[in-house]
């Protein structure tokens, strides 16, 4: 039996369009849930959107739509850019489906059932950008006398009846699990920030609102729906069949890897694995965290212009060497800045003279000197088989890498193979080889073509299509195309296709 992997994205509130953010936490899930299926595994990988609260009724008004016509539009615009994005998602949720609403009346009941739920009122600082109550000492003051929460949003004075979750009742639990699990929330960063806030004190939390009635109903509470943090993080087991244990896809909970924004790690690591305590049901086993991306290095708003569709940059670069630039410009959980010239230059530098230039080089140099026909293996030397044993040590060195989330340096550790196969086809000279040693011409050139392999076969979970192409070229049959593949050596003489360049260079246009 295959082992399982699980991984989600947030689910992606639809009070506005999807932008760059939202792409790169779905490409970085996409990349372990195509790393996971290459390395033999049985994956599920979750995304979709989470439909309900005050904020969606607000902006559903605004646009002159009622609440489920609003959602709908926008939902189907984030699966749009998952799509554009090339992202392999097994299962799309959306919080307004009946099964959801079903999930989360159980998760409600269970809690409740287990004493972790009582009735009271709320009086609190509440912000409906954060759909979050906010403590007196977070707040900061406008000059117009508006009160601010950390995140800059305005709140608003609020008292309302409401049923509470007995939080404070978890901080020790909670404190015990980042302990004896130290990498359940990662970066490292992230965790030390969590470990502080739960260290701090925990209070109680209002999870339900009377004051409006976009949301999943509290059961046998009339007028009451369900707090919005309640109701989305649920997604992750309504998608595995909560509460049905004979559902198909309840063997892949808990899930593996919940791929988080850190604007909402307290959410995940600290509220979600408290829910799911107090309902008696298994723990994810990591939250992992990314920072945010800056434009030009100034931070991306509506006000300055500079907000980033992630489509039209798939338009104008194209949607692997997209991928590439998101995961290799910067480490996951520090924040990063985007531009042109820094797209330009991965692209040029590293796709198209490193490694598209090496794919090249090799398959032009087989189809001009071997009739296209795919080299044999020669006498090896200690050179080759210096390149030939960190390629096949590459697969390992990538796993180890993604499964800390860790996916600059996974491309990294790539990026030394190709610099080291551009080197040694430059000692190696195989132009030069035809003339004076054909045999070990047609030797160095068989060492080219499996260490390209390797390396297009391990990024195939980053660049998909592009990496298909090569392989394409490599005359690499689909059913050995990954990491098991790798064992099967393909026959000496195959006629390969004719070669074709991988990654153009691009040039900035004036605009």
């Amino acid at each position: 039996m295959k082992p399982r992997f699980y991984v989600s994205t947030p689910i992606y509130y639809v009070n506005g369009a999807p932008h760059i953010g939202h792409a790169y936490t779905s490409i970085a899930a996409d990349v372990l849930a195509r790393f996971k299926r290459l390395d033999g595994y049985d994956v599920f990988y979750l995304t979709g959107t989470d439909e309900h609260g005050q904020k969606v009724a607000r902006a559903a008004a605004e646009a002159g739509l009622g609440p489920q016509e609003f959602a709908d539009r926008v939902s189907a615009d984030f699966r749009d850019m998952a799509d554009k994005m090339g992202v392999s998602y097994d299962d799309y949720i959306r919080t307004t489906e009946p099964r959801h609403h079903r999930s989360c009346a159980e998760l409600w009941r269970r809690i409740a059932a287990n004493g972790h739920i009582y009735p009271g009122h709320y009086e609190g600082w509440y912000s409906v950008r954060d759909e979050a109550f906010h403590d007196e000492a977070e707040l900061t003051t406008a000059a117009d006398g508006t009160k601010l929460a950390p995140s800059g949003a305005p709140v608003a004075w609020v008292r309302e009846p409401s049923f509470f979750f007995r939080l404070s009742a978890f901080q020790d639990k909670l404190l015990e699990l980042y302990e004896t699990q130290p990498d359940f929330i990662l970066p490292a960063g992230r965790r030390n920030e969590v470990v502080s806030f739960v260290r701090g004190g925990l209070r109680d939390l209002s999870v339900s609102r009377t004051s409006f009635t976009w949301g999943i109903p509290v059961p046998d509470a009339p007028g009451h729906v369900m707090y919005v943090w309640l109701d989305a993080l649920n997604n992750y087991v309504t998608a595995c069949g909560f509460p049905d244990p004979e559902a198909p896809r309840w063997k892949f909970w808990p899930a593996d890897v919940h791929v988080v924004g850190k604007d909402i790690i307290r959410f995940h690591a600290v509220y979600w694995p408290a829910f799911l305590m107090a309902a008696g049901l298994p723990l994810p086993r990591r939250v992992s965290s990314h920072g945010w991306w800056t434009v030009e290095g100034e931070k991306m708003s509506k006000s300055l212009g500079n907000v980033i569709e992630p489509r039209a940059l798939v338009t104008r670069y194209g949607r692997d060497p997209v991928r590439y630039f998101l995961l290799r410009q910067k480490p996951f959980g520090d924040d990063g800045t985007i531009s042109h010239p820094a797209l330009l230059s991965r692209i040029n530098v590293e796709l198209a003279n490193e490694l598209g230039n090496l794919a090249q080089r090799s398959l032009s140099l087989i189809a001009r000197n071997l009739g296209g026909r795919r080299p044999g293996r020669g006498a090896g030397t200690a050179e080759d088989a210096e390149l030939l044993d960190a390629a096949a040590a590459l697969p390992e060195a990538l796993r180890e890498r993604l499964d800390r989330q860790v996916f600059n340096e996974a491309l990294e550790e790539a990026w030394k193979i190709v610099r080291a196969a551009n080197a040694y086809i430059d000692r190696q000279a195989p132009w030069a080889l035809r003339k004076t040693d054909p045999a070990r011409m047609e030797a160095v050139l068989r060492v080219l073509v499996d260490v390209l392999r390797v390396l297009a076969t391990g990024l195939t979970a980053f660049m998909p299509d592009a990496m298909g192409r090569m392989l394409d070229q490599l005359g690499v049959p689909a059913e050995a195309r990954d990491f098991a593949g790798l064992a099967t050596i393909l026959a000496d003489g195959e006629v390969l296709p004719p070669p074709v360049g991988v990654f153009p260079r691009l040039v900035e246009d004036e605009a």
